[in-house]
């Protein structure tokens, strides 16, 4: 049989027929040359401030023996994170804003798709391990050289990505063994997971309720959390007697807050919730934000509100700029 197959059509007479393959696609932001010229820049933008603060990350975490912490670890894995994330979308969209074609292979929008969502969902899990690190650091301290061993942290980070592949799998599976029949134009600057529904013959309400199921219950869970453990370091802080070391704390807590806040925010927007997000021009904006503006500003937030980061960095810097 030809390998260029995509799936059983349906018709209405409910016969079946086989669809040849031909390339998705994708059609991304309306607009003229003007448009797409100025898309292309703002994206480009974004995404090299994103792979320079995220890789400024993991060097100076990697380099400095002082940030060789538990906390720093799952901070470089996010790093590493956001840097794979804004990289799987940014390339292909920048590529399209100077093509006409827009094409991307049936392959290629499933494997784009697949390390999307891995790296989506072990994002959210790894916020949700980095705030009970964070409640143990504060909560906990003379069991918490104990229980974040680096044996234990490379066992949670090693989870958060299992899990991640876990889901990414169920959802790749089930999107792409869907007959695509209807057209072969995905609304959308990347293969996202409803744009990719409309584009089916076939009954997704399966689709739909695993998808709704998942975010849910990760969004759900990781958040439930992220509250408790943050509950629980607010009344430790509040009890302090020491002003520095409430501000010191809260510094450090807040950046961690802020991070979620953004990520969770966006992604109960647009998955977490039949509806949420109507308009597809709308859904691509918030798309943007969450696939790159997070990814770029991740490294500012951890690095600006965090002493020992900035410390780290001037340290680096002072090492190779004074002979």
């Amino acid at each position: 049989m030809d390998t260029e197959v995509r799936a059983m059509s349906c018709h209405g007479n409910g016969n079946l027929s086989v669809v040849p393959v031909l390339p998705f696609v994708l059609e991304g932001f309306q607009g003229g040359l003007q448009t797409q010229a100025l898309l292309f820049a703002l994206f480009l933008a974004l995404y090299m401030m994103a792979v320079l603060g995220n890789l400024t990350m993991i060097m100076v975490i990697t380099l400095d023996a002082r940030l060789h912490s538990p906390m720093y670890f799952y901070l470089r894995n996010l790093s590493f994170l956001d840097l794979c994330y804004s990289t799987d979308i940014a390339p292909k969209a920048l590529a399209n804003f100077l093509s006409s074609s827009k094409a991307i292979s049936f392959g290629g929008c499933a494997t784009q798709f697949f390390f999307f969502s891995v790296m989506g969902t072990t994002e959210a899990f790894l916020l949700a391990v980095m705030a009970y690190d964070c409640f143990l650091a504060i909560c906990s301290p003379l069991h918490y050289p104990v229980i974040m061993s680096p044996s234990a942290c490379a066992r949670l980070v090693l989870g958060c990505y299992s899990g991640g592949c876990l889901v990414s799998g169920v959802q790749t599976v089930l999107t792409f063994h869907l007959p695509f029949c209807r057209s072969n134009h995905i609304d959308h600057f990347f293969c996202d997971v409803k744009s990719l529904l409309q584009l089916t013959c076939a009954d997704t309400a399966i689709n739909e309720l695993v998808m709704f199921g998942l975010c849910g219950l990760i969004v759900l869970g990781t958040t439930l959390v992220v509250f408790v453990s943050y509950a629980y370091i607010t009344l430790t802080i509040l009890r302090m007697r020491s002003g520095a070391g409430r501000h010191k704390l809260f510094s450090t807590c807040g950046s961690h807050m802020t991070a979620m806040s953004l990520f969770y925010g966006t992604v109960f927007v647009m998955y977490a919730q039949p509806g949420a997000v109507e308009s597809m021009q709308q859904g691509k904006v918030v798309s943007v934000f969450y696939t790159l503006v997070i990814p770029m500003l991740n490294p500012l937030i951890y690095s600006l509100r965090n002493k020992e980061v900035k410390d780290a960095l001037w340290r680096l810097g002072h090492k190779h700029t004074v002979p």
